[in-house]
């Protein structure tokens, strides 16, 4: 299991949250309604704030 930072951890708590009240949105623009898509959305927008995230899988 790869480790992620406590900054990773704490965006995708906060993008779950989203996801259950139902604002978070993917880039479509579509409401979000997949526990893996919002875990995805949450680790992508904590490696653009530099968080210790490991790289994507091609």
């Amino acid at each position: 299991m790869a480790k992620y930072s406590e900054k990773a951890g704490e965006k995708v708590e906060k993008t779950m949250h989203e996801m259950h009240k139902g604002t978070l949105k993917s880039g479509s623009g579509k409401k979000v309604t997949s526990k893996k898509q919002a875990i995805a959305i949450g680790l992508s927008e904590a490696r653009k704030e530099g968080a210790k995230v490991p790289k994507k899988k091609d």
